[in-house]
């Protein structure tokens, strides 16, 4: 909420009454942050409650190896992915061909799928 509306005298959610837990850091002030925590850091997002991510290669790279645990995402899991992909174009085209095949030979009429509806 901005200040006119503090002024046009709507509340602010987490006023004085409010019963949850308080960031309660110092303040350029000296008073306590009366924002409220966030889990399970104990601070406010200004103070600390939100992270920016990690800052060295180490902990990227431990971040990344967090990512990665079920492999479903990982280059080689991808590469793999692609590859099947690929040879299952090329089964569909191989089939798609020995369909026209058949249907220009006359062993198989052109609207033989019609039979299994």
């Amino acid at each position: 909420m901005t200040n006119t509306n503090l002024e046009n005298g709507i509340p602010w959610r987490f006023g004085p009454n409010w019963p949850g837990q308080r960031c309660g850091a110092k303040t350029r002030k000296g008073t306590p942050c009366q924002r409220p925590a966030r889990l399970p850091v104990g601070r406010c997002k200004l103070h600390g409650g939100a992270s920016t991510g990690p800052r060295t290669e180490e902990g990227r790279a431990r971040i990344a190896v967090l990512h990665t645990t079920h492999g479903r995402l990982t280059k080689e899991k991808r590469v793999e992915a692609r590859l099947r992909a690929q040879v299952g174009r090329e089964i569909r085209a191989e089939l798609r061909d020995i369909e026209q095949d058949a249907i220009a030979a006359g062993t198989l009429d052109k609207d033989w799928r019609d039979q299994f509806k």
